[in-house]
């Protein structure tokens, strides 16, 4: 196994490949009390359509990645993992992604027995007709359940004004009308199309035995077979947004406003992990907790909360942006400023250094958030970030500004969601 030291963690991180291509992450923590597992595909519901073993272009519905993790914890025993893991006081959980799909284990007790059951019930599908259809309504509840959330209705419509083709429009569960379309065969195209090792990886943190773990590990995966990935099919993303500006009106008590922006990836020349940094540090310095503008919206008292986030597909970083305030015309006029007046302070550069220095070094001594963290690397760069404090460290303002003079900014759009009009009709702004 390769022992690969993290920057700011005492621990070792070992990391192996099986002849198959699965990748083993292994962090054994000393004096913690629980362990974290992650089984894991690289398939998510970026993935629209693609070429099948048989040549053929093949197109599943849209939500198929989603379906298909629900359809995984069927049994033919019936007894659902979920039953299983709470004999021992464990946790058993999965999600779905745009890139990914990982299925999840977490506890004190019996790391072996859930280890090998979590393996072995993921590379064992069992679908039939009557499971897949009965779960038709479950999600198609659960869809409906997430279209009556104000956020949730705000996120999709700057999504949908943001892109043209990108998956990243579409809800990661579909929709009602799709996965009614869903039979078994479709899953099984896609579980044998991408639930293959190496297109997966396993990663455990915690308290465990790296020994006994790969042992387990060997014993029921060295078997799984590996194969070509299936070619991808790929629309082309226009640079333009779809709209540029809309206004929605939902029962809401108090407006919301989300701005996304598309920045070209070609615009950035810095190594993927670097430019992630950057653009984050950028976004920190002009949003966050102790911002300017931070201070003048409080200040104004027009600021009730607001979230941020960085995504990446494939040929834009999208910046996302959601906030809820009572004057949301005002609050975008300072947004409009923050973007078109950016100026970075070495003190406001340096300040922010020094707390995400802190935060890596505190979050990789939890387990569990190192877990999350090494997840993420692996989904997002393909390997892990050994050096993240190091690279933080490097960061500096001139770089950044060269980074500045070569953002393009300006492909974004705005959504304004008011309370929905009614005889009495507050005034918000104007």
């Amino acid at each position: 196994m390769k022992e690969i030291k993290l920057s700011g963690l005492e621990e070792i991180l070992y990391q192996e490949t099986l002849h198959n291509g699965l990748e083993i992450y292994l962090l054994p923590y000393e004096n913690k009390k629980n362990y974290y597992i992650t089984y894991a595909t690289k398939y998510g519901s970026d993935v629209l359509s693609f070429v099948t073993e048989e040549k053929e272009e093949y197109t599943p519905p849209l939500g198929i990645a989603h379906y298909l993790e629900h359809k995984m914890f069927e049994e033919p025993s019936g007894e659902d993992p979920f039953t299983f893991f709470s004999y021992s006081g464990s946790d058993g959980n999965a999600a779905t992604s745009y890139d990914n799909t990982q299925y999840t284990c977490s506890g004190t007790k019996a790391f072996k027995e859930n280890l090998k059951y979590l393996i072995e019930f993921v590379n064992n599908p069992y679908f039939t007709d009557e499971n897949v259809e009965k779960e038709k309504g479950i999600i198609a509840e659960e869809i409906k359940m997430y279209q009556d959330l104000p956020d949730y209705q705000l996120e999709m419509k700057l999504r949908e004004n943001l892109y043209w083709n990108s998956p990243r429009k579409y809800d990661v569960a579909g929709t009602i009308r799709e996965i009614r379309r869903i039979k078994k065969e479709d899953l099984y195209q896609c579980y044998h199309g991408f639930y293959i090792p190496n297109n997966m990886f396993l990663l455990i943190t915690g308290n465990f035995d790296k020994e006994e773990a790969m042992k387990i590990v060997k014993e029921t995966l060295e078997e799984k077979k590996s194969k070509p990935l299936p070619k991808i099919l790929k629309l082309r993303e226009k640079k333009e947004v779809v709209k540029e500006e809309e206004t929605i009106y939902q029962n809401i008590e108090i407006p919301k406003v989300g701005v996304g922006i598309k920045v070209p990836k070609d615009c950035i020349e810095k190594e993927k992990v670097e430019t992630h940094l950057y653009l984050n540090m950028l976004t920190t310095i002009l949003f966050g907790a102790s911002s300017e503008f931070r201070e003048r919206v409080r200040e104004d008292q027009i600021l009730n909360d607001i979230y941020m986030e960085w995504e990446e597909e494939e040929s834009y970083h999208t910046f996302y942006l959601f906030a809820t305030s009572t004057s949301p015309d005002q609050l975008l006029s300072e947004i409009e400023y923050e973007l078109s007046h950016i100026s970075i302070t070495s003190k406001a550069f340096e300040r922010v250094k020094k707390v995400w220095i802190a935060t890596e070094i505190k979050m990789m001594d939890i387990p569990e958030k190192a877990e999350s963290n090494l997840f993420e690397d692996i989904i997002n760069y393909g390997m892990v970030v050994e050096d993240r404090i190091d690279l933080i460290r490097k960061m500096n303002v001139k770089e950044m500004e060269k980074i500045i003079k070569k953002l393009d900014l300006s492909n974004r759009s705005t959504i304004k969601m008011l309370e929905k009009r009614s005889k009495k009709k507050r005034n918000y702004d104007s």
